[in-house]
């Protein structure tokens, strides 16, 4: 890869990816890499010239409580450094300067005022007061903060309660900010992480998803050989995209195994099968393995248990059917790659990240879930790439735009967004009403933007609660489950704010429900923002 790019050095904050996924946005290659690489490791790194830079991240942990430091071949480099959060601590640490533990906690939207015009600051304000000072609205998230400069350093924002909310050392390229510029709440942090990466690193902005699909097939190539590879297809965003993707480089060695484990979307079955095997022509094998999955699952209410049941299933399956092609066809080594659409999100919310330094929020059936030994060697070709990413490479793939674009739905399928117990009788009523739901947003258009609420949201969903509640239809008395209608609102997965959906589409939605789906007799909405939710219920 001959990409100019940027080294993100992970201390285990939730959101590190979420650091990348930015600098990804400004067409910059980066990478993240744990905070305890050596300084050998580093020199490497940089020794192919590429390196333009290195971001510190942000960390649950307290600069004086743990060891977590950047390797000091970071400040020996040369290279602009940016530190963020923790990032600015163990910066300021480092070179000399101060951290303590702060009596003012501080927690979500700030103002912070600017000082001076630093390259990284300069022109960048989201209002200036009577008196002048340009202001920044940013999302804080700290407990403890820098209370002496490191030499050669100057303050380079503040807020009243932290006098140095940010600080620089313009003569070595050294940055760094107490909150949090990779959020979407920090209304200017994009901006900010422009100026870093490509103006002050210099960084050529030649990521760009179109582009790379000859390197992406190239490894692909390259990894597998000659050999063979079977990929669980669910229809979803990532594994369509991947399908598609490995489909390019190896065309027939790839066998698409689609199963249908009775927790999927209404009619979703039939539309992948024509998608991938009529339109694609790629080789799918359909297994219907609802009785095996809801079997298995009958009696467990635990989320976690869910979905380690699930990935240990899908585990399964996989190995049964590499066994079924290797008999089918003589000769053959049957397939030696288990392929699957394992994403960043993924990876950094099962506590997955490289530095294994993060707080584990869940499991996901294709990391957490699968046992070590699957007799199967693991290709992800989308693992390193974010939503947007995938979309984008996915659409550059030929894939049809409304599919691409589809919400995304989680590998466990209804098996949770049905809390609880997971039944045939719960799924066959979810299945129902969710798909009324969608076919409301798809069908209300907002008179303002042009565009439908499918559109609108990023994803949006049904979950079915185990609980009944009392009704009345007509002159009788009803004893029916209970539903919750989710909908966010989010550029990057990681955070996410509900969806003010019109109260004219969530009375339609919850009218057509209740009279067509006998068994459910109220509607609820979920107005839960991400954090401290999450999207999903389980």
């Amino acid at each position: 890869m001959q990409h100019d790019k940027i080294l993100i050095l992970d201390f285990g904050s939730q959101v590190t990816q979420l650091i990348a996924r930015r600098v990804r946005e400004a067409h910059v290659y980066c990478e993240v890499h744990p905070c305890d690489v050596s300084s050998d490791w580093v020199r490497e790194f940089a020794a192919d010239g590429k390196l333009r830079g290195v971001i510190l991240s942000g960390s649950h942990a307290s600069v004086y409580e743990v060891d977590d430091r950047a390797p000091d071949a970071v400040f020996e480099l040369g290279l602009p450094v940016l530190g963020i959060c923790y990032g600015m601590q163990t910066m300021a640490t480092q070179l000399g300067g101060k951290v303590e533990g702060s009596h003012h906690r501080e927690f979500g939207y700030a103002e912070v005022r600017a000082h001076g015009e630093t390259s990284l600051l300069k022109g960048i304000e989201d209002f200036a007061t009577d008196e002048g000072n340009s202001m920044l609205k940013v999302w804080m998230s700290h407990g403890d903060k820098v209370t002496q400069l490191p030499p050669g350093f100057e303050v380079m924002c503040s807020t009243p309660s932290c006098p140095i909310a940010g600080m620089a050392d313009e003569a070595r390229r050294y940055y760094a900010v107490q909150f949090h510029p990779e959020v979407t709440h920090s209304v200017q942090g994009q901006a900010m992480l422009d100026r870093f990466v490509r103006d002050i690193c210099g960084a050529a902005p030649d990521w760009i998803m179109g582009d790379y699909i000859e390197e992406a097939v190239a490894k692909i190539r390259e990894q597998v050989g000659d050999e063979e590879v079977i990929l669980g297809l669910s229809g979803g965003v990532d594994s369509s995209v991947a399908a598609a993707l490995i489909h390019r480089a190896i065309g027939d060695q790839l066998t698409c195994v689609f199963v249908d484990h009775g927790l999927l979307r209404l009619n979703e079955g039939d539309m992948v099968m024509e998608m991938f095997a009529g339109k694609l022509h790629a080789k799918v094998v359909r297994v219907d393995a609802a009785d095996l999955f809801l079997g298995e699952l009958a009696g467990v209410s635990e989320p976690e248990q869910k979905r380690k049941i699930i990935g240990r299933l899908f585990v399964d399956v996989f190995k049964a059917e590499a066994s079924k092609l290797k008999a089918a066809n003589a000769g053959s080594k049957g397939a030696t790659f288990l392929a699957q659409g394992t994403i960043y999100p993924d990876v950094i919310e099962s506590g997955g990240a490289k530095s294994k330094k993060a707080v584990t929020i869940k499991s996901h059936h294709n990391v957490g879930g699968l046992p070590e030994q699957l007799g199967l060697k693991l290709l992800e070709p989308l693992r390193d790439l974010f939503k947007d990413e995938v979309r984008e490479l996915g659409v550059a793939l030929g894939l049809p735009r409304n599919m691409v674009y589809r919400h995304p739905f989680p590998g466990p399928g209804l098996g949770v967004r049905i809390l609880g117990e997971v039944k045939k009788e719960y799924a066959d009523l979810l299945r129902r009403a969710d798909a009324i739901f969608n076919e409301e947003l798809y069908n209300f258009v907002d008179a303002a933007s042009g565009k439908n609420w499918y559109e609108l949201t990023s994803q949006a969903f049904t979950v079915f609660l185990p609980v009944k509640s009392v009704g009345v239809m007509g002159d009788g008395r009803t004893y029916d489950y209970v539903v919750a209608l989710r909908a966010v609102q989010t550029s990057d997965f990681m955070t996410a704010d509900w969806a003010e959906l019109p109260y004219a589409l969530l009375k339609k939605v919850s009218g057509r429900i209740i009279n067509e789906v006998r068994g459910i007799n109220r509607v609820t909405y979920d107005v839960s923002t991400k954090p401290p939710a999450t999207i999903e219920w389980e």
